[in-house]
């Protein structure tokens, strides 16, 4: 009955310019989030490649995630931004075009793949923050540069094999441009998907959800330890000696991958009520589009709370400035140059040192 009065409804011009003007800032919002996430992903890379002090095996999982985050940024939401341009100049819908299917069999995994190293990177980030808070002088034997390597290569290997799982395993599924959610996002044929086929789609949330709640256990283990030692050092009313001490920076890093954790379970919510709803047989049209684009925006938030939570990260950007300069400085006198300065490119000398065995 709703469906019927509503297509008998006819638009009138002020629905229709309505309609145009939200299209528009929907357009300027995936502009404005396509620059925050460039300028802000970029610069963490920088700092991480840089400045030598920051290439922490902490730091390499933050790189790790940032280089994700920028993948939606540069690939993911400029595809979005192409199709809704097309959308407002042309006034043709292209989502179902053959020749838009090519692009979201890239955008579309892209897309869920950078969203499983999130949020894997995120879990690996807590571990590795609890074994520096719990065990603080085992945690350079443990932590190492190599095992967080093959670690951050693991969890990409992993959350992109995820992220074909459904396109390899049912029959007719594919990805295509949805004008809902603005995204390229998993297509199936209803009349053909049995109802076990569309319960793999529930794989996401599942996975999703298994490694942030382990994430929560890890860093409630955490943050009772911290609680422990702040409590510890009230009643010697100085730094503990000795296994138990910890540095500021342990503690505001900790502090740091909690708050993010918080921040990347806040925007996993909606986009998981969506994939139950839509397994279940719900059609949530705008509620697709908040749900994605939380996800979505999410790229972004990790730098901001890096640049307000992190004090190493903001005296990495002022480093790495200073630095610039330094070398603009040196060159223009030759005489005056940098002593140390690492030859080569520094994405070459990052991956030497990456895969490099760790001294005694």
């Amino acid at each position: 009955m709703l469906g019927n009065s509503s297509s008998n409804r006819r638009p009138n011009s002020t629905d229709c310019r309505l309609a145009f003007a939200g299209e528009v800032c929907q357009l300027l919002f995936m502009v404005l989030l396509i620059i925050a996430i460039s300028l802000g992903n970029l610069a963490s890379l920088l700092v991480f490649f840089c400045v030598r002090q920051f290439r922490t095996p902490q730091s390499y999982l933050k790189a790790s995630l940032a280089l994700a985050d920028l993948a939606v940024g540069l690939i993911v939401v400029p595809y979005s931004v192409y199709q809704e341009a097309n959308m407002l100049a042309y006034g043709t819908e292209q989502e179902r075009s053959p020749a838009g299917r090519p692009a979201c069999l890239i955008t579309g995994p892209i897309f869920a793949g950078c969203t499983f190293v999130s949020v894997s990177t995120i879990f690996l980030l807590s571990v590795e923050r609890s074994i520096a808070v719990l065990k603080p002088l085992h945690r350079k034997a443990v932590i190492t540069k190599r095992r967080i390597t093959w670690l951050i290569l693991g969890s990409w290997m992993l959350s992109f094999s995820l992220a074909v799982t459904p396109l390899l395993s049912v029959p007719n599924i594919t990805f295509e441009y949805n004008s809902c959610s603005k995204m390229c996002n998993y297509g199936f044929p209803q009349d053909k998907l049995s109802e076990s086929n569309w319960s793999i789609m529930l794989l996401y949330p599942i996975f999703d959800f298994t490694l942030l709640g382990g994430t929560f256990v890890v860093n409630t283990i955490t943050f009772a330890t911290l609680r422990q030692y702040h409590k510890m050092r009230k009643q010697l009313r100085e730094e503990p000696q000795g296994g138990n001490r910890l540095t500021y920076s342990d503690v505001t890093a900790a502090k740091t991958i909690g708050i993010l954790t918080f921040a990347y379970s806040v925007s996993f919510v909606p986009i998981a009520v969506f994939v139950v709803g839509t397994v279940v047989g719900y059609e949530w049209c705008r509620f697709s589009f908040y749900a994605f684009w939380i996800l979505a925006s999410n790229s972004c938030w990790n730098v901001a709370i890096y640049s307000v939570w992190d004090p190493k990260f903001r005296h990495g950007v002022r480093e790495m400035f200073c630095k610039q300069m330094l070398i603009a400085t040196s060159q223009h006198h030759p005489s005056h140059s940098l002593e140390g300065h690492s030859s080569g490119p520094a994405c070459v000398v990052v991956f030497k040192e990456m895969l490099r065995p760790e001294s005694g």
